[in-house]
């Protein structure tokens, strides 16, 4: 019998299908409100469509947040976005999820009162194309097919990735994120270590405050997953 084929590194596979870049002028960043506008206005009703008439979806973070978005290279087509907001510059500034979980933080896990924000940022607004997310429960998630089947879900995980190589190029130490537990749970089987810091509460779903921090990273993520995330990296420059 013929022998069998070896699966392709995480990394290749990636490149193979998809593309990386900031987005970083006018056009593209478009495109990163006009995807949001398409998953968290028109697909989850997570935002009302009438205050976006020209149908891009923003808010007054993406004045402090620098962008990624993923394209699909067999058709062009854009896949996904994640936005890092940033404090670098605001020494008043405080992230969302500070305002979110006010009074939920977990103070032996993260004293806001000693937290360095200007080397901190938080991931949101993760958002995958339907056409590139799962049927079913998973669907109704804006970061798109993170829990059915796949280990390694190659957008979702790819999205996350991102996020954090962005977090890293920033010269940042740490990054907090609204997530559902379960889904910090599968990014930890692939080495992406999340840190819960306070109770889940009822935000478009059970979401609940997670940090990752740099060392994490450096402590848990195998051989596939940094060649990966160097991969992001050097894309993103």
């Amino acid at each position: 019998p013929p022998a069998a084929m070896t699966p392709l590194p995480l990394a290749a596979h990636f490149e193979r299908y998809f593309d990386v870049r900031r987005a970083d002028d006018d056009a593209s960043r478009r495109e990163v409100f006009a995807l949001r506008y398409a998953v968290y206005c028109d697909e989850l009703g997570y935002e009302d469509p009438s205050v976006f008439p020209d149908r891009l979806e923003r808010d007054a973070h993406d004045e402090h947040a620098v962008f990624a978005l993923m394209r699909h290279l067999p058709t062009g087509r854009v896949a996904a976005c994640v936005r890092l907001i940033l404090a670098r510059g605001r020494p008043g500034a405080r992230f969302p999820f500070e305002s979110v979980c006010a009074g939920r933080l977990d103070r032996a896990l993260l004293d806001l009162e000693r937290l360095d924000r200007q080397r901190a940022g938080e991931i949101s607004r993760l958002a995958v194309h339907h056409d590139f997310r799962r049927r079913g429960h998973e669907s109704r998630l804006p970061e798109g097919a993170v829990l059915a089947g796949a280990r390694y879900p190659l957008v979702a995980m790819g999205l996350f990735l991102t996020a954090t190589a962005l977090a890293i190029e920033e010269g940042l130490e740490q990054a907090f994120m609204m997530t559902e537990p379960r889904l910090a749970r599968l990014l930890a089987t692939c080495g992406i270590r999340f840190t819960q810091v306070g109770d889940v509460i009822d935000y478009h779903g059970q979401r609940g405050p997670f940090r990752i921090t740099r060392d994490d990273l450096e402590t848990h993520l195998g051989d596939e997953g940094r060649e990966w995330l160097e991969h992001l990296r050097a894309a993103l420059r």
